[in-house]
């Protein structure tokens, strides 16, 4: 292996190594779910809640305080129907509340 000693672009060395092709994929693979679900969440609890990591058919999103992922988890169902009739494979949707 050639170490390098200079500087490369996160997208030149994400082109260049497998594993972080595949992280960079799921992280955009991550935020365009997000997008995909954002129109159907009230307008306040749009900004409480970020895309988060896909492990398998499992997805996870980052809701900020209790309250908004009370109101989330109720809305479960309906997300994961519109991912799947969008053509994304879902089996399942954790939330994880961050505080602060």
């Amino acid at each position: 292996m050639t170490r390098r000693h200079y500087a490369i672009a996160l997208q030149q060395a994400s082109e260049e190594s497998p594993t972080l092709a595949r992280l960079a994929a799921l992280t955009r693979e991550s935020s365009e779910r997000l997008a995909l679900l954002q129109p159907l969440m009230p307008p306040p609890l749009r900004a409480l809640v970020r895309a988060g990591p896909i492990d398998g058919g499992e997805w996870c999103l980052l809701v900020r305080g209790n309250a908004a992922a009370s109101k989330l988890r109720q809305m479960i169902p309906a997300f994961e129907a519109a991912l799947r009739t969008s053509g994304r494979e879902v089996t399942r949707i954790r939330l994880k509340i961050q505080s602060g």
